[in-house]
């Protein structure tokens, strides 16, 4: 009996890429393998969606690169009420601005990194504490000055500004995962806006993005980061007006990233 799977000439060129292709047919169907593949993904990027963000790890890898971390939520309750209710997640709970002002008047900094779990907590305890301490100790040594870490659950990309101006930061850079694809559910976005306060828009900020293992290395990310800080401090803005013009670090890491995300 011959077998039914159709063989796809073209199956050499998965080895060069994650995405869907070259999956062959069985009859007019997918054949059961890459029909399972597929099923598997989606429950991958559905339970990142839904993860809760490991909050105690990460202070304890924060505190291990010898940087303060505040513990903040957003506004949206529950995860269910972050899902449906987006403008919940723009903006702080109550009582995280209580703890903030609690602090009494910020001490200004350069910059302050916001963690946020964002649509992918997966991606943040994966990548968070490991890219901090690669960028931090580049902006120590080139004189810029860092301010505590809060780590934010139920947040979206523009709690950073409120956050950033609670700090006092010049900058505020928001780590947070990113929306799962189906061969991407760990991937984290860096999102960079300068004097943030309450009420910007995207175009006021720049993103570098798919930060991860399989994608853009921590090495490269830092390095991009370092151009647009030094770029945004110099010029005073961030966002449509700035692009990424830094050289190409040598190596195989050629990732893409976008200037901005809209959605988050």
């Amino acid at each position: 009996m011959s077998d039914p799977l159709t063989p796809n000439g073209w199956q050499r060129l998965r080895a060069l890429t994650p995405a869907r292709i070259a999956l062959g047919r069985a009859g007019v169907s997918l054949p059961t393998a890459p029909h399972l593949e597929f099923q598997l993904s989606h429950a991958r990027a559905r339970k990142a969606v839904h993860h809760p963000l490991d909050v105690e790890a990460l202070e304890r890898g924060i505190a291990g690169l010898g940087l303060e971390s505040i513990v903040l939520d957003s506004a949206a309750p529950t995860r269910a009420v972050y899902l449906q209710r987006p403008d919940l997640g723009r903006k702080l709970s109550d009582a995280s601005r209580q703890r903030l002002a609690a602090r009494g008047a910020p001490v200004s900094c350069d910059v302050a990194f916001v963690v946020a779990d964002g649509l992918s907590a997966l991606a943040i305890e994966a990548n968070a504490v490991g890219f901090l301490g690669t960028v931090v100790p580049m902006l120590q040594a080139s004189g810029w000055t860092v301010g505590p870490v809060p780590v934010v659950t139920q947040a979206r990309v523009a709690i950073g500004d409120e956050i950033g101006e609670a700090l006092a930061a010049s900058l505020v850079v928001v780590l947070i995962g990113e929306r799962p694809g189906l061969s991407s559910p760990d991937s984290m976005g860096l999102y960079l806006t300068w004097a943030p306060k309450p009420g910007l828009t995207d175009e006021a900020r720049n993103c570098i993005s798919n930060v991860r293992a399989a994608g853009l290395s921590y090495a490269a990310a830092a390095h991009k980061l370092m151009f647009l800080m030094n770029e945004a401090r110099r010029r005073r803005l961030t966002g449509v007006a700035l692009k990424d013009e830094a050289e190409t670090l040598a190596g195989p890491d050629t990732a893409p990233h976008r200037n901005f995300l809209l959605g988050e």
